[in-house]
């Protein structure tokens, strides 16, 4: 990413404080980051939220002109209807080139502006079957934490928000930059999108990071052997059990987790240091430069050459 990245937080009538906190939070202005924040309504004033108070937007949909990046954040009721100005001003930013995110119900505003036509998407849990039901030609993805169809983006609810946002941030400035951020915020540096929402189910099973533990052991150990047994064994669970009940949190099987950890480890690696391709393949378990060349040309669809040039503009200590 090269100049100034333009983020424009869309508020709408309803908005929810922690969906709009989220992204103002990532996305302001500091020293070393791209990004300019603006937050913007449908007319500047004051917007009314739902939970009694308002917010205060210097700038109204003209703002949109200039955006690299708009944000949508939730809104309530979920599903309410948005004046007409709000979906032409989110599909001339999206034919300008913009990028497009919603946070939790702001997936609505999206849907309506015809933005989510024929693209995987999703939203909070408790209105994905709405979703649906009201744009048959969207595939809604229910169970994930959040959807990058590119150009648009989809997030869960609440603190799904914050995963999509630092994704954002990876993918425009790399591994290195959204982790200094989750830093900030004293939260995960990543969860994938392929993670499961916590939803209610027909049978009781407890809810939460059950396996946080767990996993933040094995992100200690991944220059190591790791299998799954050894897995099920640090969380004091039968193979069987530790199986179904990574899966459910993390929508990866535990050594399919292990290996995006070990590319994300050598994502950042080669952001900060260096080091020959082979060392940062034995430094983060991956054996050999071919191994991780593999890799990351499975998962990231570059080569760790080319990730090192496009995210090691800082200068960086010699090993």
């Amino acid at each position: 990413m090269t100049g100034t990245h333009q983020v424009m937080v869309l508020v709408l009538e309803g908005a929810l404080p922690l969906d709009v906190g989220i992204p103002t939070q990532v996305f302001h202005s500091r020293a070393g980051l791209p990004y300019e924040l603006t937050v913007c309504g449908v007319a500047a004033g004051t917007v009314p939220s739902d939970e009694g108070f308002g917010y205060t937007v210097p700038h109204g949909l003209d703002a949109l002109d200039r955006a690299d990046t708009v944000i949508v954040p939730g809104y309530a009721p979920a599903g309410r209807p948005i004046p007409a100005a709000v979906h032409d001003a989110l599909r001339s930013a999206h034919a300008r080139g913009a990028r497009i995110a919603s946070i939790c119900y702001g997936a609505f505003a999206l849907a309506d502006a015809g933005l989510l036509a024929g693209r995987r998407a999703t939203t909070h849990w408790d209105t994905a079957d709405l979703l649906a039901l009201r744009h048959p030609d969207i595939v809604v993805e229910p169970n994930v934490l959040f959807v990058d169809e590119g150009s648009v983006l989809t997030s869960a609810g609440v603190a799904a928000g914050i995963d999509l946002c630092l994704h954002m941030v990876r993918s425009d400035l790399g591994v290195s930059a959204a982790n200094d951020i989750a830093r900030r915020l004293v939260t995960a540096p990543h969860r994938s999108g392929g993670q499961a929402q916590y939803v209610p189910r027909s049978s009781p099973a407890p809810h939460g990071d059950t396996l946080a533990a767990t996993r933040e052991w094995a992100l200690t150990r991944l220059h190591e052997p790791l299998t799954a047994a050894e897995f099920a064994a640090h969380a004091r669970m039968s193979p069987r059990t530790f199986m179904r009940r990574f899966t459910e949190e993390t929508g990866d099987t535990p050594l399919q987790w292990v290996l995006r950890a070990r590319v994300d480890a050598a994502r950042a690696l080669l952001e900060t240091t260096r080091l020959p391709v082979d060392q940062i393949a034995e430094r983060v378990g991956l054996g050999t430069g071919s191994n991780l060349r593999l890799r990351f040309r499975r998962i990231l669809d570059v080569s760790p050459s080319e990730y090192r040039a496009a995210f090691s503009g800082r200068t960086v200590p010699s090993p």
